[in-house]
């Protein structure tokens, strides 16, 4: 099962994070969470990893409309967004928010996760157009 929507930037990657933060914001989305997992791993474990950040977006009113509808979707949200390196280059993956549909299995919510995968695709592609 893919669950990740991906694109890849010649954007250098702490250019990257305000960019995507950015673009997240245009759609809608907040950036309720910033986990640094390089530095995490360093400060926790003493290993050194490439650069990683997850940001935990979120669009309040697209959160609150499927919330209604089933209050266990909190579990899945915020939306993780992840700007990593890989290879020498800059990579953006996100959650695809179709699983807020097919993890509960309610079709009601399938409305909200498309609305919020196309908010989500139109971030990733504004990334792609500089």
């Amino acid at each position: 099962m893919d669950f990740t929507r991906r694109i890849e930037l010649d954007s250098p990657y702490d250019e990257a994070i305000a960019r995507v933060t950015g673009a997240l914001k245009d759609q809608g989305f907040g950036v309720l969470t910033e986990i640094d997992v390089r530095r995490t791993f360093k400060d926790k474990l003493d290993i050194d990893v490439e650069p990683e950040i997850i940001l935990g977006a979120c669009n309040p009113q697209l959160a609150r409309r499927a919330l209604e509808i089933d209050p266990r979707i909190a579990a899945l949200l915020p939306c993780n967004v992840v700007v990593r390196t890989e290879q020498g280059r800059t990579i953006v993956e996100a959650l695809d928010p179709k699983i807020i549909a097919e993890v509960p299995g309610n079709p009601a919510l399938l409305p909200i996760a498309k609305e919020a995968g196309q908010r989500i695709q139109a971030a990733l592609d504004a990334l792609g157009t500089v």
